[in-house]
């Protein structure tokens, strides 16, 4: 039971299947971003949405030439020496000039914002503020929804999903906070290729695929 428990958990949990795949984009990620700044003597990461955890099986940050500042609505707990936290909006960041970052990097954030404009926003902001980016979110498409782990949800509506979440254990395995729920429904506005074409226009789209089916897609400019 502890394995299936573990299977479908949030990707905060390093067993989950969520953690595993979010490994292997990883790994995806840091070889693009080892050839592109090879030579370059600092670098500077803006890790948009950003965890202290996600990066703690990462070698980036064992690097003394890189820096990474995760930028979050609240200040996040780090502990490693070249992982700095600061308060900030994804959507409105005019505490930092143009160019500043050589890397923004964001994982599963872009989708939370509620509408379109503010995805435009965000995508805006990161292309200005950043030299380089590498942004994932889920596959609108993919059948399995990547946030409540239930095939299908995302075209199910509000009033159908928050009974389902804060009464049974269908998603994973656990019944939702109600609060915690209804701020999920409102706030996730899930995103397909073309979605991500308009929001970073020229990139190259990684598609990480599950089963064969196309489960995430990473924007980036590293190529």
């Amino acid at each position: 039971m502890s394995f299936i428990t573990d299977l479908f958990a949030a990707s905060d949990n390093p067993n989950s299947l969520g953690a595993k795949l979010r490994n292997k984009r990883q790994h995806v990620f840091e070889s693009l971003f080892h050839s592109r700044f090879k030579d370059s003597e600092t670098i500077k990461i803006l890790d948009v949405g950003g965890t202290d955890y996600f990066w703690k099986d990462s070698s980036l940050p064992e690097n003394p030439k890189i820096e990474i500042t995760l930028l979050n609505l609240t200040e996040e707990k780090t502990t490693h020496p070249r992982i700095k936290s600061v308060i900030g909006d994804a959507t409105n960041m005019p505490e930092f000039e143009t160019n500043r970052f050589d890397l923004v990097f964001s994982n599963s954030v872009i989708e939370h914002l509620y509408s379109w404009e503010n995805q435009v926003k965000m995508a805006n902001e990161i292309q200005r503020v950043g030299q380089t980016f590498f942004i994932q979110t889920p596959n609108k498409y993919f059948p399995i929804e990547a946030h409540y782990a239930i095939p299908f949800a995302q075209y199910m509506p509000k009033s159908l999903m928050l009974p389902v979440l804060t009464k049974t254990r269908l998603s994973r395995l656990k019944k939702w906070d109600a609060k915690e729920a209804e701020q999920y429904l409102d706030e996730i506005l899930l995103i397909d290729e073309a979605g991500m074409k308009k929001l970073f226009p020229g990139a190259s789209i990684y598609k990480e695929r599950m089963l064969g089916m196309v489960k995430s897609f990473s924007a980036h400019n590293l190529a």
